[in-house]
């Protein structure tokens, strides 16, 4: 018998989950969670083989439980709804054995939760596409620094005394990236970068 723990914020999916799975005769669920943290906890606790994790959920999401538990015997399935590079990758590095979008057929899950058991990582093929196509980062090494400051709130003045520059060039490397990720203003920068999932 596989022993599953189901971590999922939204209660009509989780209950509609447990349900679907405790349906196969092979599959049990031991345990549901409604966060990253009760996940965690309940993954100690109750020892399962496998966690079935969305990534959106308050106190911990997804990712970072499973950053948690890279080294931990259980193994995780992320299901979600978001097809986005930067966590399909931020997810691998993690070494999830599976990532699901919510849309597949409910009989894919149980499959894959089958395969991941075997050995195999199961991965949506929306997703290795997408991360083949996936854009390359246009910053230099240099603005990638700029950019990271600002997100730290650090001003021109600021940015241009840590990296010893002057106000002007800091502003020329603003305006760079604002060109090469084509938006208008640094909070737009900020945001395109981390939807790109570029902040690593």
């Amino acid at each position: 018998m596989i022993r599953i723990v189901i971590a999922e914020d939204q209660r009509l999916l989780l209950g509609a989950l447990g349900s679907l799975l405790d349906l196969e005769e092979d599959l049990e669920v031991v345990g549901k969670a409604r966060n990253g943290e009760e996940a965690l906890q309940l993954v100690k606790q109750l020892e399962p083989d496998v966690c079935i994790m969305d990534i959106e959920m308050p106190v911990k999401s997804g990712l970072d439980a499973a950053e948690e538990l890279k080294t931990n015997p259980c193994k995780v399935i992320i299901l979600t709804t978001f097809a986005r590079p930067g966590y399909f990758e931020r997810a691998r590095k993690a070494n999830v054995s599976g990532y699901l979008l919510k849309d597949s057929p409910s009989e894919e899950l149980a499959s894959s939760i089958r395969a991941v058991m075997d050995g195999r990582k199961i991965y949506s093929p929306e997703l290795v596409d997408m991360a083949l196509d996936e854009e390359k980062n246009p910053l230099t090494d240099r603005e990638i620094e700029v950019i990271r400051m600002i997100a730290e709130g650090k001003n021109t003045k600021e940015i241009a005394e840590q990296l010893y520059l002057s106000n002007g060039t800091v502003r020329n490397y603003v305006s760079m990236i604002l060109d090469k990720l084509d938006v208008s203003n640094r909070i737009e920068a900020i945001s395109r970068f981390k939807e790109k999932g570029w902040f690593k």
